[in-house]
């Protein structure tokens, strides 16, 4: 293969501008809304239009792969609160394999089984492991919480709390202080121009 048939490898600053193109045309939806956390905005972010898009699915997990480990967070599995989290854990499990590295994603659930296996987290077991919480956009920082309590509850040591998207209505400001972790986002809505 010569080098003009050699497929070029995107930047990671190629890969953050081409992922707010995608969220600014496929996920921002103009209109008033009232959101999970009962609160109303001009705008809603619906990001399982990206998280769960062909192209879109990679970069995600590449940029949130590449905010943590600037960010000097180690860890070893990643998850969120069922739903909103698994498509962003699944794509950086996938990215990390991808660059050699293993990294475990995981599921918490509202609330704890009452059959089965009873669990509350599932997926690869996160006792006594480095884990961050994932969510796509917050903003009250609920579901995070939900979540940073199911994985302690389960043993997990929980490093960060990281989203796609951070609304800027206090889920930082909440976690830190509720969760005592980090609250690391990709893209703050100033910057998609939604401020």
């Amino acid at each position: 293969m010569t080098d003009a048939q050699t497929p070029t490898v995107p930047t990671p600053q190629q890969d953050r501008e081409r992922l707010k193109q995608l969220i600014q045309d496929l996920a921002v939806v103009h209109g008033r809304v009232t959101l999970s956390s009962g609160k109303e905005a001009d705008y809603y972010v619906d990001l399982r239009r990206v998280t769960l898009h062909h192209e879109a699915a990679p970069l995600i997990g590449r940029v949130m792969l590449r905010l943590l480990e600037e960010n000097g967070i180690a860890f070893d599995a990643v998850g969120g609160l069922t739903m909103g989290a698994d498509p962003v854990a699944t794509a950086m499990m996938h990215q990390a394999g991808a660059a050699g590295r293993a990294l475990d994603a995981f599921v918490v659930r509202k609330a704890q089984k009452s059959y089965g296996m009873g669990r509350q987290v599932e997926g690869p077991g996160v006792d006594g492991r480095r884990v961050v919480v994932l969510e796509d956009t917050s903003t009250t920082g609920g579901s995070a919480l939900t979540a940073v309590e199911g994985v302690r509850n389960a043993g997990g040591d929980v490093q960060a709390v990281a989203v796609i998207v951070d609304r800027a209505t206090g889920a930082a400001e909440r976690v830190a202080e509720e969760a005592d972790v980090p609250y690391l986002y990709a893209f703050g809505k100033d910057e998609l121009g939604l401020g």
